[in-house]
């Protein structure tokens, strides 16, 4: 499925040398896929401001990328329905390996490790069935050895749990087919849930939505230290329709919908792009690169607090003193977590930054 030879080679004549880490790769606190100023298309690693340290070229649209917990590696996940991985050297941009799934799977652009870094698991679209799987990969040679049931249609993003061992994953509901291009083909029975799983790929438990919101789609998640996962939506119903795009759930309770009932939610355009909790986990945070803006909103009341204007904002990611935000225009900016707060922009790249902001520690 990928050449290893190099990637194997390296890793010898590296067991007799000091291991690398993050900091030799100059401790690069983010990574990002993106598109450059010719219309090529990159992953790349960023400093805690915004800066690019690196890049490495990708053949085609990628989407998240996950970063090996103490080697100075990253996995950049081409775009649904990309059918590539590549294994980045975040040291110098070089490329390790290039992974593909199984015949007959794509990739839906999200992966996680181990904590201890041995395994890697990704989310893919077993498409001809319609079956949602979990690859799962030795990340000591990027080798596939397995696969199990996501628990549902279209998982998109795969997290860690922070309350037990296991995975959470967003499985959005959507049926897709590379024969159809982007198209979803089940929009009238969709049901997405959040499956938790262990390890070693047993579903300990499901949570849907109530029936007259299971066309949002459950796409991307965090997860708070106590275990509780913020997940964002992308409605698939009726255009103008004022829905929540953000919940809340804690393994073994119901879950909870964030800001109901506020007017300002039709400012999403029923899209979530990323979520993210502050760094005081008393906020959740969720962008729309749609209708250009930020919400943040209270965990313990589901208020929302404020609401920040960024034109084709999607990344997100936690900083301590509350988020950090990319745009498909270039800019990295701050973003505060309080009512007042301001959006203070930090960098602007000549790159168009993709949907996800990825942090490295």
């Amino acid at each position: 499925m990928h050449s290893r030879r190099k990637f194997l080679a390296g890793l010898m004549a590296g067991s007799l040398a000091p291991k690398a880490t993050w900091a030799d790769a100059g401790a690069p606190a983010f990574l990002s896929a993106g598109r450059d100023e010719l219309g090529l298309f990159v992953i790349a690693g960023l400093s805690a401001t915004g800066a690019v340290l690196f890049r490495h070229p990708l053949p085609d649209r990628g989407h998240a990328a996950s970063a090996h917990p103490s080697r100075p590696e990253a996995v950049a996940f081409a775009r649904r329905p990309g059918r590539f991985a590549d294994v980045i050297d975040c040291r110098s941009g070089a490329q390790l390996a290039r992974l593909s799934p199984p015949q007959g799977h794509h990739f839906y652009g999200h992966g996680v490790f181990t904590p201890d870094g041995t395994r890697m698991f990704t989310t893919e679209n077993a498409y001809e069935s319609g079956d949602g799987i979990i690859g799962i990969w030795d990340a000591r040679d990027y080798r596939r050895i397995g696969q199990v049931s996501s628990g549902g249609i279209g998982p998109h993003e795969i997290r860690l749990r922070r309350d037990a061992a296991g995975l959470v994953v967003a499985n959005g509901g959507i049926e897709t087919h590379p024969d159809s291009g982007r198209a979803k083909l089940n929009i009238p029975f969709m049901r997405p849930n959040l499956s938790y799983l262990s390890l070693a790929g047993e579903i300990e438990e499901q949570m849907e939505l109530p029936r007259d919101l299971h066309k949002n789609s459950i796409r991307h998640i965090a997860v708070r230290p106590d275990g509780t996962v913020g997940f964002a939506m992308q409605w698939q119903g009726d255009v103008g329709a004022d829905v929540p795009i953000v919940g809340l759930h804690h393994p073994g309770r119901s879950p909870r919908l964030m800001a109901e009932g506020d007017p300002r939610l039709r400012n999403l355009d029923g899209y979530g792009g990323s979520i993210a909790f502050s760094g005081d986990a008393t906020q959740v945070a969720v962008t729309s690169p749609r209708g250009g803006v930020v919400h943040v909103m209270a965990c313990d009341s589901g208020a929302l607090i404020v609401e920040h204007r960024l034109a084709d904002v999607c990344g997100l990611a936690t900083t301590p003193g509350g988020f950090l935000a990319s745009t498909g225009t270039g800019t990295v900016a701050r973003i505060g977590a309080q009512t007042g707060a301001q959006v203070v922009p930090l960098t602007t790249a000549p790159l168009a930054w993709d949907n996800h902001l990825i942090p490295l520690a």
